[in-house]
């Protein structure tokens, strides 16, 4: 019987969060008696099928060891870079370093507390099936206007075909790794990290993600992730 690839979860929170307004980086304010960082990382690892998580933090970062994380998984810590893409990569050498070439990455940001378990089950088992990962996303429902230089409308886009990306994205750890090595090698900044694996040659597949797996950048969205998350507490009460 054949053993199935282990999958961490690779969590990038050396953001300092300069939208949010606050003195502390995003990922250390509370709701429901929490940091976001922590119910993010209540979510995935109560996830069955990952396995523990890497966090990759600022250098400086003395908030982490405050609010004194507890899991029955393991828990790896690693030192952020410049960018997001030096940060994660950081993060896959931890990973490599402690379990070799054989994982699979679930990237996921650390200000995405909602995820839920079913979207974690679908991208996951298409990042399984598929050589180049899978990450969550989403169609987009909104027409799409592209600005002059007078921020007047200049024309309407198409969105057929389009999708907003989400996180996990969710690659094996040596297509991501080497995808990445490539990028900072060559100087390319990126958006997100299937960016650099379409830029390796390959095509991620795309699985629909719930719109509830909200990216809290702003005060308003605190409020917001508030709300859905004891929503989501209160209809697992009910099943």
């Amino acid at each position: 019987m054949s053993v199935e690839i282990p999958v961490w979860a690779v969590i990038p929170a050396a953001g300092s969060g300069r939208r949010m307004q606050q003195d502390i980086p995003k990922q250390y304010l509370e709701f429901q008696g929490k940091t976001i960082i922590e119910h993010c990382l209540d979510r995935l690892l109560s996830h069955p099928a990952i396995d523990g998580a890497v966090i990759v933090l600022q250098a400086d970062d003395r908030r982490w060891e405050e609010i004194a994380y507890n899991s029955n998984k393991t828990v790896f810590i690693a030192d952020g870079g410049v960018e997001r893409q030096h940060s994660v990569y950081s993060g896959l050498t931890m990973l490599q370093f402690r379990c070799g070439n054989d994982a699979i990455a679930l990237v996921h940001d650390a200000v995405r507390p909602l995820v839920e378990h079913d979207d974690l089950d679908q991208v996951i088992s298409a990042a399984r099936a598929h050589t180049a990962g899978a990450i969550l996303a989403a169609p987009l429902n909104d027409s799409l206007k592209l600005q002059n230089q007078n921020l007047e409308i200049a024309r309407s886009l198409p969105r057929e075909g389009l999708w907003r990306a989400l996180t996990p994205q969710v690659f094996h750890l040596q297509v991501l790794l080497n995808a990445l090595r490539r990028v900072i090698d060559e100087e390319i900044l990126i958006t997100d990290d299937a960016q650099a694996v379409e830029l390796a040659g390959y095509s991620p597949a795309l699985v629909a993600g719930s719109s509830e797996n909200l990216k809290i950048t702003t005060p308003g969205d605190l409020a917001l992730a508030e709300r859905i998350w004891l929503n989501q507490r209160n209809q697992q009460d009910h099943e």
